[in-house]
């Protein structure tokens, strides 16, 4: 039986940022370091929750009363989870943002010859 390797919190971590590090490349040297903290902020969540993952992998998200099952309480890694799964999604949103922008702000090749062809208006 073959053991599945679980890449490690500090290797998510890692490859996450490396991630978003490529992605941010080519933007703006200005916003690429005023986006430096999101950018790492991503990495960690992203990192945490994959630790998360395989405690509720085990624990699940809600225990279950055995004998009532009507009584059921959110564990605590559910909660952070679903916690840190929003700022995740909130940063995300806002990194997209930034590269939204980059890109609309510089003028493509067709435009640039307009500008040229009216005189440089």
């Amino acid at each position: 039986m073959e053991v599945l390797k679980i890449p490690s919190k500090e290797a998510v971590f890692r490859k996450e940022l490396a991630k978003l590090n490529e992605i941010f490349e080519n933007v703006e040297p200005a916003k690429t370091k005023l986006c430096e903290g999101l950018i790492e902020d991503a990495a960690f969540l992203l990192a945490e929750n994959h630790v998360l993952k395989e405690v509720i992998s085990k624990t699940g998200m809600i225990k279950i009363h055995p004998n009532h099952p009507e009584l059921q309480k959110q564990t605590e890694a559910g909660k952070q989870y679903l916690k840190n799964l929003n700022s995740y999604a909130v940063v995300v949103k806002t990194l997209n943002g930034v590269l939204s922008k980059d890109l609309s702000e510089g003028d493509d090749e067709f435009v640039e010859f307009m500008r040229k062809a009216n005189g440089g208006e």
